[in-house]
């Protein structure tokens, strides 16, 4: 286990990017972790002033991988009050800077479900050990990828008091079941993003209703996938991709979900 105040785990999707000041009670924590043969790398942020346990809440990454972005995710969440944790679903140093290779990674990662709930169990593991964490309190965000890592855990019924999908994965081959999904469940998503058509948004919304999840569901008109991250522009301009970041959605999307954990960690 290392330590260290800032990381920069360059991808190109967060190039150009660069991460917000670190006041002196931030604190963060890259971790070297296990899961059976495979070294992981998450990165741990949490605020050091304020006193006693707090809710944590998981960062799963977009398919580009563990890289800046998802722990600049991490830092924003820990001066909200929250520890959080960026955890890593490929291994560590596998970060694309190259859509092919992202969706080579993804698709290793996504080839057995009970692998992706192992790596992901074994990340909230660690999470709830922090001496900072009330391990009663634990929650989920994903971006893209990450999004629909979230999703899944919540419809195998992993114990979160709630999920939060960015631009992620609506289709799954998974299907939640009524009693089953413990988690409360809110996903943004984008209008007119290609990577999830209008058709995966209403089969979404069909499945929780039939398995009676409280789901909130946004989507912004006109808004294209990846719409978080300020990098996704110039990654759209790089290699012809049909994403783009939108400050609107972008702080809308965060501000519903600050609101969402305030309610269920009743804060």
């Amino acid at each position: 286990m290392t330590t260290a105040k800032t990381t920069a785990l360059a991808t190109a999707l967060t190039l150009g990017m660069t991460s917000a000041p670190l006041m002196a009670e931030l604190q963060t924590e890259t971790v070297d972790y296990k899961v059976g043969d495979t070294s992981f790398t998450g990165y741990l942020a949490w605020d050091d002033d304020q006193k006693g346990e707090r809710p944590g809440v998981l960062v799963v990454h977009e398919w580009w991988g563990h890289n800046e972005f998802a722990r600049d995710q991490a830092e924003k969440l820990a001066a909200e009050g929250f520890t959080a944790l960026a955890l890593d679903m490929y291994g560590s140093g596998k970060v694309a800077d190259h859509p092919k290779e992202a969706e080579a990674f993804m698709k290793a990662a996504s080839s057995n479900m009970d692998q992706v709930k192992a790596r992901f169990m074994a990340a909230m593991d660690l999470l709830k050990e922090h001496d900072t964490v009330n391990d009663q309190k634990i929650a989920a965000q994903g971006y893209c990828f990450g999004g629909g890592v979230v999703l899944n855990m919540a419809r195998m019924g992993v114990d979160l008091d709630g999920v939060v999908s960015f631009h992620g994965a609506l289709g799954s081959p998974l299907e939640a079941k009524p009693g089953k999904v413990k988690a409360r469940v809110q996903v943004y998503t984008g209008g007119a993003d290609q990577m999830v058509p209008s058709d995966q948004v209403a089969g979404l919304v069909k499945e929780m209703q039939d398995a009676e999840v409280d789901l909130t569901l946004v989507t912004f008109p006109g808004v294209l996938h990846s719409f978080t991250n300020p990098g996704a522009d110039k990654v759209a301009e790089e290699f012809g991709m049909p994403i783009g970041y939108d400050k609107e959605a972008a702080r809308r999307s965060w501000e519903g979900t600050m609101a969402f954990y305030n309610e269920i960690f009743d804060l």
